[in-house]
């Protein structure tokens, strides 16, 4: 009789782990600390009794590979690495979710499916070391930048390429992991969903749209430093005054297209008391799944900045600090995803995610992609207080385990 899936099981390794790699504190598996080495062993071990093979790649991703009929390869994907302090569910839920399904698909089929199915943890997703999330995908993919990630430095002054030396990477050869996409004709993710969208509809499940375009830039406004006592307030070209004048406008801008948008930090000079601000910079973080709508949410922004600056009579630039574009995921696996989701508890919602994952990563390089989101409670993660219902837990497994049966049926038919 074939071994039915166990989403309990799931759930029992999710505490497992957790009792092996957190404190007080949360989770540490830090990418590329001993922690995370002794995670993938752990991880390994799960996957012992499969008929399997796993390796690791130029980049440090793990593959676990249970050979199909064909090899056109489904993909299913995660993350056991966690920022510092982390929570639970972040990253690992999606690989754990993966072996239980890996096991129901090699009892059903006779350890020989129709397709390959291959599990991947990726490494680094979090980039809570250096600063550089998804970067076991983004070298597969073929868009990790060589030149910014060759000077990326930890806290303690150590570079990119000696950390991952010290694993066992050599860092100019990771674009070659690119390989592994070969046969890749879907890819699947699970992950909690970290923000409060599908608590507040009370809705366990949703099915992701694709992940937020985003545009990060620095504004800076650039007035005059002038004695803060003996300066009239009609005299005064106050840097700060015109950023926060822009600083609900942007919100409005958010508000009036459907995005969201941060002003996340803010400094002045000279930074005295005693000085009206000669220049004031402030950071602006910008996202939509339109790309019409995101490029409207920037010129806007530009306009309102050079409004408030020449109100202010001083001036205004910008620097663009970071930039990518939305990535919708594949039409045919969201319908599917969606169906998945209708038949394990009755209701399904289509949200788009703001964090990127590794996902985009996958849709950006040509793979067809979905991502099925589980509710957080509190829309809360990257903290230790992230958690899930555990009957939610157990829905998302059984749900996803759905969308991977139509997905290789998907697969199997040429898609």
């Amino acid at each position: 009789m074939d071994e039915p899936l166990d989403p309990k099981r799931t759930v029992a390794e999710l505490k497992e782990l957790r009792q092996l790699t957190a404190d007080d504190n949360g989770a540490q598996r830090v990418a590329f600390t001993k922690t995370w080495v002794a995670t993938r062993a752990w991880l390994q071990r799960k996957l012992g009794a499969l008929p399997v093979e796993i390796h690791t790649d130029e980049a440090g991703n793990l593959w676990t590979t249970l050979a199909g009929r064909s090899d056109r390869a489904l993909l299913i994907g995660g993350h056991m690495d966690s920022v510092p302090n982390g929570g639970w569910l972040d990253g690992c839920l999606n690989v754990l979710a993966g072996v239980e399904i890996l096991r129901r698909i090699n009892a059903e089929y006779g350890g020989r499916p129709p397709v390959t199915v291959r599990l991947v943890d990726w490494a680094d997703e979090e980039g809570a070391r250096f600063g550089k999330s998804l970067f076991g995908s983004s070298a597969c993919a073929g868009t990790l930048e060589m030149g910014e990630a060759r000077a990326l430095r930890d806290k303690d002054g150590i570079g990119l390429p000696d950390a991952l030396r010290e694993v066992g990477i050599e860092f100019e050869s990771v674009k070659k992991s690119g390989r592994e996409l070969a046969n890749a004709a879907a890819y699947l993710e699970l992950h909690i969903e970290q923000g409060p969208v599908l608590l507040d509809l009370g809705l366990p499940l949703g099915a992701v749209l694709g992940t937020f375009g985003v545009e990060r830039h620095a504004v800076t406004f650039h007035g005059q430093a002038a004695h803060s006592g003996s300066t009239p307030m009609n005299r005064r070209r106050d840097a700060f005054l015109a950023a926060a004048r822009m600083s609900p406008e942007i919100y409005g801008i958010a508000e009036r297209n459907g995005g969201v948008c941060t002003i996340g930090s803010c400094s002045t000079r000279p930074g005295i008391v005693t000085s009206v601000v000669e220049e004031c910079r402030i950071t602006l973080d910008q996202r939509h799944l339109d790309p019409a709508a995101l490029a409207r949410m920037l010129a806007e922004a530009r306009e309102a900045a050079g409004r408030f600056a020449a109100q202010g009579n001083v001036t205004v630039s910008w620097e663009r600090i970071w930039q990518i574009e939305p990535i919708p995921f594949n039409d045919a696996l969201i319908g599917l995803c969606e169906e998945s989701i209708r038949e394990t508890c009755g209701t399904a919602h289509r949200l788009p995610s703001g964090p990127l994952h590794d996902a985009a990563e996958m849709a950006r390089a040509g793979v067809p992609t979905v991502m099925m989101f589980v509710q957080s409670l509190r829309g809360i993660s990257h903290n230790k207080i992230e958690d899930t219902r555990e009957e939610h837990i157990e829905l998302c497994v059984g749900a996803f385990d759905r969308l991977a049966s139509k997905a290789i049926a998907w697969v199997s038919g040429g898609r």
